[in-house]
């Protein structure tokens, strides 16, 4: 994978000098003892917790931006994916153009950790996130979505009177049936009453396809996201023709990023968990490796063929499906519901304490339960990094 390496390892290697506070747990580590997890096996580590193939990730990482390399669309990934400020420097280290975040408090971090260029893909409302926001877009460029003209109104009246400017992206639903505004005239109308407001620009469309992207069929799939986003595309035509610029329509995942995100008028493809990979994800897109797992052991051997582990909903997101067990794909889980165990059945002779990798159905709400990612690789711990934004979920 010759472009991977050619974009990837001598980018990843400056992050240390990205602006703002240093990265990870490798700046902390300066002034603090060290850690002394680093350079030890796993087998030796305390379970649950939280691992991430650092080599993994990054060919993850330069993967996703090399296909955009000579593209029109770039690659704004999704921070709500691990909400780990060192991957999220990484990630832009490789060539994204900037962070999409889910909630003002994940972009409160990202700024506060020197990130000049984020997007919140979803509504802020209530005077107290607005008091948040401008102050955000007094130290950053602040982009927010919005799918109603009170909405606007509001933070055009924050904005003006703290002196900001916020960005706005008037999210359009293309089908997700979730927030949005509906396509063509709706959408139009919206994006011309907002252009006129004071302390804020109007600066383009949001648009995501995500009640597509968990369809199997990879060439169903591409088929059914692609004609679901065009009507935002359609959209952006009808704002251009009656002479309202559209600066970007932003959208997309990591699912559908070489069908939408190839799409002519999409500008920005909001893919986020190719950085870590579960197991949904890895059926959707092969191409990307499982970066993500949690270390677990087994606590019980109850009967024969029958192993616990020491982890349950409480630390893997389950709302995809059941996790698997890494090298052991035909072991299965037929419990997966208790808060601190999972049930596994055809179990290998696995003795009391042996420990594995989970590989959860969905990163996301895995990432938001741990406080730190422990990277890895060759099997042994080679740093910690913080994860921030776990739990901000205002």
């Amino acid at each position: 994978m010759a472009g991977v390496d050619r974009i990837g390892a001598a980018s990843l290697e400056n992050v240390s000098g990205f602006e703002g506070t240093e990265g990870g747990a490798a700046g902390a580590r300066r002034t603090a003892e060290p850690d002394l997890r680093i350079g030890r096996p796993l087998s030796e580590l305390d379970t649950p917790t939280l691992l991430l193939d650092r080599a993994a990730s990054d060919r993850n990482l330069a993967q996703m931006v090399n296909f955009f390399h000579a593209r029109p669309a770039k690659l704004r990934p999704h921070f709500k994916n691990h909400k780990c400020v060192t991957l999220a420097k990484r990630q832009l280290a490789a060539g994204a153009v900037g962070m999409t975040c889910a909630k003002l408090g994940e972009a409160e971090v990202l700024v506060a950790h020197g990130f000049p260029d984020v997007l919140i893909a979803n509504q802020v409302v209530g005077d107290a996130k607005l008091a948040r926001l401008v102050r955000l877009a007094l130290r950053a460029k602040i982009a927010v979505a919005v799918d109603h003209e009170d909405q606007a109104v509001a933070i055009s009246k924050a904005a003006t009177a703290a002196g900001a400017v916020v960005d706005l992206l008037i999210e359009v639903d293309i089908g997700m049936g979730r927030c949005g505004v509906q396509p063509g005239a709706p959408a139009a109308e919206l994006a011309q009453r907002v252009a006129g407001l004071p302390g804020v620009r109007f600066a383009g469309l949001q648009a995501f396809e995500g009640h597509l992207v968990n369809v199997l069929d990879r060439a169903d799939r591409t088929a059914r996201a692609k004609a679901a986003m065009q009507q935002a595309i359609d959209t952006r035509r009808m704002l251009e023709a009656a002479g309202v610029p559209v600066g970007c329509l932003s959208g997309c995942s990591s699912a559908t990023y070489d069908s939408t995100g190839t799409m002519a008028g999409v500008d920005e493809v909001q893919a986020g968990t190719y950085a870590t990979m579960d197991r949904q994800y890895h059926r959707l897109v092969p191409e990307f490796a499982t970066a993500l797992s949690v270390l677990v052991r087994v606590i019980s051997r109850p009967g024969p063929g029958k192993a616990v582990l020491d982890l349950g909903v409480k630390g893997a997101g389950g709302e995809f499906g059941v996790p698997e067990i890494r090298d052991y794909p035909d072991v299965e889980i037929p419990f997966f519901l208790a808060e601190e165990h999972t049930v596994v059945r055809n179990a290998p002779d696995w003795p009391i304490g042996q420990v594995l990798q989970l590989i959860p159905s969905h990163a996301c709400t895995t990432c938001n339960l741990y406080r730190e990612l422990v990277v890895h690789e060759d099997g042994v711990v080679v740093d910690v990094w913080p994860i921030e934004a776990s739990g901000r979920l205002a």
